[in-house]
């Protein structure tokens, strides 16, 4: 069975021009980004998982994409903005999601590794308290707003006067279309990818999904500046990004149900449920299949090494009652 290959980077990336990126933070782990062979603006957006979805961009597999994002309200905030504009959020625009891209070759039963070459963090971003969503909706009913200044070059930004909050950006959705002409809403995970919320899922991670329908439709959007595990308040420090990512078709490989991930240091896998105890189920019985088909372990042998060297994480927990859950190995174990 053949494994799911990391992609390598190659060549350097270009600078940028939109106003909201003026300056802008790289963030690409000290590796070679490659050039892009295609762009895509923040003109091609919408906010809905589906296949009838038409694509705004066909490419080969192996084609670089450089995808600009908004952030998540689609507008209705700015740096600007005071806590009054939070009490009245428009959920119908929320998560405004660059794509899809139809990847040529593509077909169901496939898997899409989409190599995270690079993410450059728009100059602003915010944080807020909804009411009505979050871990503890029931205990935090008022709005609250915080925005940031994130100049150029800045590896963090100021929470407060005591507190600064490193930048680890990622995007808190993405995936291919899933198997419906049903427009689905894009605030729970699922089996595409969807609002994962996990923020491991930075620049040098390859991340795979399994493929629904022809072409896989990706898409991506949400993009978090920094957020913890679990962002439990129902935001991170949301802001427009620019990303350079890599699009390869795997045929032949193992069969996944949900995205999985690797960096250089660990295999990840992910599991969502409408419970924190059937997620963390799913994700270790994912993690079994893993262990068992790429390095040949028993089941029995799988299950006790993922009880002494796995880490599970809870990725997100604010779309009650979705919850996301992640499983990592290290790579460091294995010889």
């Amino acid at each position: 069975m053949t494994s799911l290959p990391r992609i390598a980077s190659i060549a350097a990336v270009t600078s940028l021009g939109m106003s909201a990126f003026s300056s802008c933070t790289p963030q690409s782990d000290g590796r070679e980004v490659p050039e892009p062979d295609h762009v895509i603006t923040t003109e091609n957006t919408h906010n809905r998982f589906s296949s009838a979805i038409p694509p705004v961009l066909r490419v080969a597999s192996g084609a670089v994409v450089e995808m600009h994002t908004k952030e998540a309200t689609d507008g209705q905030l700015t740096v600007e903005s005071d806590v009054s504009a939070v009490a009245t959020l428009d959920f119908d625009p929320i998560h405004p999601l660059t794509g899809p891209v139809y990847v040529e070759g593509a077909e169901p039963g496939d898997v899409l590794a989409v190599t995270l070459h690079d993410i450059q963090v728009g100059n602003w971003g915010w944080t807020a308290i909804v009411p009505g969503f979050g871990f503890l909706a029931d205990v935090f009913p008022d709005p609250y707003l915080k925005t940031f200044d994130i100049p150029e070059g800045a590896t963090e930004t100021r929470f407060n006067d005591r507190i600064s909050i490193p930048l680890a950006p990622f995007a808190g959705v993405m995936g291919v279309a899933p198997a419906t002409d049903s427009m689905l809403v894009t605030i729970p995970p699922r089996a595409n990818g969807g609002n994962m919320d996990n923020r491991h899922l930075t620049a040098g991670t390859t991340v795979y999904f399994p493929v629904f329908v022809e072409g896989a439709l990706f898409s991506i959007g949400d993009t978090h500046a920094a957020q913890g595990d679990g962002e439990v308040s129902g935001t991170a420090i949301e802001s427009p990004m620019v990303i350079t990512l890599e699009l390869d078709v795997i045929k032949g490989t193992r069969a996944i149900q949900e995205p999985q991930y690797e960096t250089d240091d660990y295999y990840a896998v992910t599991a969502f449920a409408t419970t924190i105890d059937e997620a963390a189920r799913k994700a270790t019985l994912y993690m079994i299949d893993y262990l068992e088909a790429e390095h040949g372990l028993s089941r029995e042998d799988a299950y006790v090494l993922i009880s002494l060297a796995g880490d599970l994480k809870i990725s997100e927990v604010v779309d009650v009652p979705h919850v996301l859950v992640s499983m990592h190995m290290p790579k460091s174990i294995f010889r």
